[in-house]
């Protein structure tokens, strides 16, 4: 998903230059997050787009750029690579174990190989915060 730069001192959000989903999936997304992050007191994140070779070592070096990377958790899809990488920070992996993630991943995995993309996200989004739970 390619996004625009949001304009300084402006009020309008980035606009999609080009990308896999509706505005309508974009602001679903947005919610999605946002709930999970208020939820738990963690912060997710999600990345679409194309991941370099090895897949999670490129999902691993996005996860440390995130501004709180313990406290973080990142969903890295690449639906051209038919892959997924959920990274989880070193605080936010006491609250969502690795058994957790697999089981959301898997989740997510079936609802893309169905085609919703944006429906796997938002349901990812939802388990990965219930199993984390309020922070």
């Amino acid at each position: 998903m390619t996004v625009g730069e949001k304009q300084a001192g402006s009020d309008n959000p980035p606009e999609v230059l080009d990308g896999p989903f509706s505005t309508r999936q974009l602001l679903r997304i947005d919610e999605a997050l946002r709930l999970a992050d208020q939820g738990t007191g963690l912060v997710f994140s999600v990345f679409v787009g194309g991941l370099d070779e090895p897949i999670r070592e490129h999902a691993q070096r996005l996860h440390r750029q995130l501004a709180d990377p313990d406290k973080s958790v990142l969903i890295a899809v690449s639906p051209n690579q038919r892959q997924l990488e959920i990274v989880t920070g070193r605080y936010a992996r006491k609250r969502i174990p690795d058994t957790y993630a697999k089981l959301a991943a898997l989740s997510m995995a079936g609802a893309f190989s169905g085609g919703d993309l944006a429906g796997g996200i938002i349901n990812g989004l939802d388990q990965l915060a219930s199993h984390a739970g309020k922070g």
